[in-house]
């Protein structure tokens, strides 16, 4: 599925209106997920990939699905086992007896969206193959390339609880991801009222949504986002925080230049789902956690003191000064034009 001419003028390609479409739509299933939503939006918005994690029974693969869903993107799910192999995930020929010629058989990551369910119960063979295609956005097949749809976007979701029979992602594939974001046990208030919810109608599901945006409007939000303005003083900020981390005691590996783009990009589609066309250090925060989490490499000493990435993330967004106000807008010519 892959639309070349978004249709303009439709109130739901605006980034703002389309981010409240969806976020309201999957919330006649799941409840307090907002925050997790707004970054799927973000990253759907600015081309990125989101690991999911938590513990069993949080949602985390229901969220990915709703999320398929309300977009109207095609999407697969696989179910990652230590026995599923790269070609499992990409594709092979096949041999057709009847017609004496291979045939091509392309696999479930030829979606726009792609469920990776407990990526890390895949070998780092096949972790490789689904994180290649991330990168590159296309896969080559017995000497045969070929161009992954457009929008293309892969949810991975793992449980960071059982550590026998799984693979953890080395630094370098985590690096591939946008996000990570932890999906956390709600609270008191939003699980009763997710009790009262499946009370009231018990067989709720992913099956009670439905498409709210077209992929036209995804891709002409896009466009929106990719027209917000970051003023130089904010992108100089975002190199501090990223270099801080390079420069902070208790981490022995960093941010990656990847980690900047990432959160150039992610602070314009917030800025954009939030109604304004430049982006402020509020944006930027908000992005911290999730862009810089599982990119930092701690110290052997941090271990032992059981100091965690969160810990040095806090203390970095803490200490690195932010611009001011009269230092993040734009000129007077950007916002007329």
């Amino acid at each position: 599925m892959s639309v070349e001419h978004p249709v303009d003028g439709d109130p739901s390609s605006n980034p703002e209106q389309l981010y409240e479409t969806l976020r309201d739509e999957i919330g006649r299933v799941l409840i307090g997920n907002e925050p997790a939503i707004e970054h799927l939006t973000v990253a759907l918005l600015t081309r990125g990939h989101v690991l999911l994690e938590g513990v069993p029974g949080v949602a985390k693969t229901t969220l990915a699905n709703l999320f398929a869903t309300v977009t109207g993107l095609e999407y697969n799910r696989i179910q990652m086992t230590p026995d599923i192999l790269p070609a499992d995930i990409t594709g092979t020929h096949i041999y057709r007896e009847n017609r004496g010629e291979f045939e091509l058989q392309r696999g479930p990551v030829f979606a726009n969206m792609v469920v990776a369910d407990e990526i890390n119960r895949a070998t780092p063979k096949t972790q490789s193959a689904l994180l290649e295609a991330m990168q590159e956005r296309r896969v080559t097949i017995e000497g045969e390339t070929l161009e992954l749809p457009t929008p293309f976007m892969v949810i991975a979701t793992q449980n960071p609880l059982e550590m026998e029979g799984v693979f953890e992602l080395p630094e370098a594939q985590r690096d591939r991801f946008q996000f990570k974001l932890t999906i956390d046990i709600p609270d008191r208030r939003d699980e009763r009222e997710l009790l009262d919810r499946f009370d009231e109608t018990p067989e709720l599901s992913t099956d009670d949504v439905k498409q709210v945006v077209e992929v036209a409007d995804l891709l002409a939000a896009r466009e929106a986002v990719s027209a917000v303005y970051v003023a130089p003083k904010v992108k100089e900020y975002v190199l501090d925080l990223v270099e801080a981390t390079r420069q902070h005691p208790d981490v022995s590996h960093g941010g990656s230049p990847r980690a900047s783009l990432a959160f150039l990009d992610g602070a314009k589609a917030r800025a954009a789902i939030h109604g304004r066309e430049y982006v402020i250090p509020d944006d930027v925060k908000a992005l911290a956690e999730p862009t810089l989490v599982h990119r930092l490499i701690l110290s052997t000493d941090a271990d032992l003191s059981d100091v965690t990435p969160t810990d040095v993330i806090t203390d970095i967004v803490d200490s690195v000064e932010p611009p001011g106000a009269d230092a993040i807008e734009p000129p007077a010519a950007t916002v007329d034009d």
